[in-house]
C-alpha cells in the first residue's frame, strides 16, 4: 500500500512539474511579443490553466489585443476572433440554424465563440443582448441555440479587450457579465526602455507573425487537470472565505462565491507556475486584486474601488 501511495505521489509530483514546465513556456513564448507586461502575461497565462476567462481593459494602443493574440498563437487550437460592434446580433457570436433546400431540413452554422481561444474585442462596443450571446458559454462551455445544446471546444478560453477612455456608442458590461470573467487586467503604458525595445521588434516583420505555438490543445488539458488537483488545505480555503466576506461588509455589492471559487484555481495554478502542488496564502495574495476587484461595486457616494477594497483586504485579514 506504501509503495503504491508513493507511486502516486512520485506521478503528481512529475505532473505538476510538467504543467508548471508549460505554463512558463507559455509565458516566455508570449514575451517574445508583448515587452514590459511580466506579471500580466503571468496573469493571464494562469487563468487560462484554471478554466478562466479574461478581460483587459486600458487606454487604447498598450497592447490589448496583441497580447490576446500571442496567447492564441502560443496554443496550436483554433482561434477566432470577434469584433464588438454595435450592429454585431447575438447569433453573429453564437451561430444559427440555417434551412438546407437540399436535405429540406435546419442545419447549424456554428459562429466565432466554437474556438479554443476566442478573441473578443472592444465587447462594450456591442449593445447588451449580444454581450450576453457570450455569457452562457463561458459559464458552461456550451451554447443554446433555438432549444438545441451545442458545445464549444475543449479547451475553451475567452479574452475580451475594452477600451476605458472612450465612452460614446459603448455599453457597460453588466454585473453578471463582468462575474463570468476569472481576471481583470490593466496593462498601462511601458516604460521608456521597453517601448523602446518594442520599436525595436517591430521593424521587419511583427514578431507575431512568426509566433510559433508552444503547446497543444491536450498539453493544455493535461495542465488543467493538473492545476484542478493542486491541494488547498482548509486553512486557505477559510482565508479565501474571509476576504470574500470582508468586500462583502464593505461594499454595496461584494464578491459572490463564483468570485471565491475563481480565486481559488487561480491561486491552484499559481501554485504550479511556481512549480508547488499545494496552494500557500502567498498564491491567494498574489491572484486577489487581478481576481476579485472588478466583482466589487464600492457604496454610492464613495471614494474607494474595487481594488482599493481589495488591498484593504489582503492587509486586515489574518492568514
Amino acid at each position: 500500500m506504501s509503495d503504491n501511495l508513493a507511486a502516486d505521489a512520485t506521478a503528481e509530483d512529475v505532473a505538476v512539474e510538467e504543467a508548471g514546465a508549460l505554463a512558463r513556456l507559455l509565458t516566455e513564448n508570449v514575451e517574445r511579443v508583448i515587452v514590459g507586461h511580466h506579471d500580466a502575461v503571468e496573469d493571464i497565462v494562469t487563468a487560462v490553466l484554471a478554466r478562466g476567462h479574461v478581460l483587459l481593459e486600458d487606454v487604447p494602443g498598450v497592447g490589448k489585443t496583441m497580447l490576446a493574440r500571442a496567447v492564441a498563437r502560443s496554443v496550436d487550437g483554433s482561434f477566432k476572433r470577434i469584433q464588438f460592434t454595435p450592429d454585431l446580433l447575438p447569433t453573429d457570436v453564437t451561430g444559427v440554424n440555417v434551412f438546407n433546400q437540399q436535405t429540406r431540413e435546419f442545419e447549424f452554422r456554428p459562429g466565432p465563440v466554437f474556438a479554443n481561444v476566442v478573441l473578443g474585442d472592444e465587447i462594450n462596443r456591442a449593445p447588451p443582448k449580444t454581450q450576453s450571446a457570450l455569457l452562457e458559454s463561458m459559464e458552461e462551455a456550451q451554447v443554446t441555440v433555438d432549444g438545441e445544446t451545442h458545445y464549444v471546444p475543449d479547451p475553451f478560453v475567452v479574452i475580451a479587450t475594452q477600451n476605458s477612455v472612450e465612452r460614446d456608442r459603448t455599453y457597460e458590461l453588466p454585473a453578471a457579465e463582468l462575474d463570468r470573467f476569472m481576471k481583470q487586467l490593466h496593462l498601462g503604458y511601458p516604460e521608456a526602455a521597453e517601448e523602446s525595445e518594442v520599436l525595436a521588434r517591430v521593424v521587419g516583420d511583427h514578431p507575431i507573425e512568426t509566433l510559433d505555438p508552444v503547446a497543444s490543445a491536450d498539453d493544455l488539458r493535461a495542465a488543467r487537470e493538473t492545476v484542478a488537483r493542486v491541494t488547498v488545505e482548509g486553512d486557505v480555503r477559510d482565508y479565501v472565505t474571509r476576504l470574500a466576506r470582508y468586500t462583502r461588509d464593505h461594499a454595496q455589492l461584494g464578491v459572490s462565491p463564483r468570485g471565491s471559487i475563481a480565486l481559488l484555481r487561480a491561486a491552484q495554478a499559481r501554485a504550479v507556475l511556481d512549480g508547488r502542488g499545494y496552494v500557500v496564502p502567498d498564491d491567494v495574495q498574489r491572484e486577489a486584486v487581478v481576481t476579485l476587484a472588478h466583482r466589487i461595486r464600492p457604496a454610492p457616494g464613495g471614494e474607494r474601488t474595487g481594488r482599493d477594497i481589495v488591498e484593504t483586504a489582503l492587509g486586515t485579514t489574518s492568514v
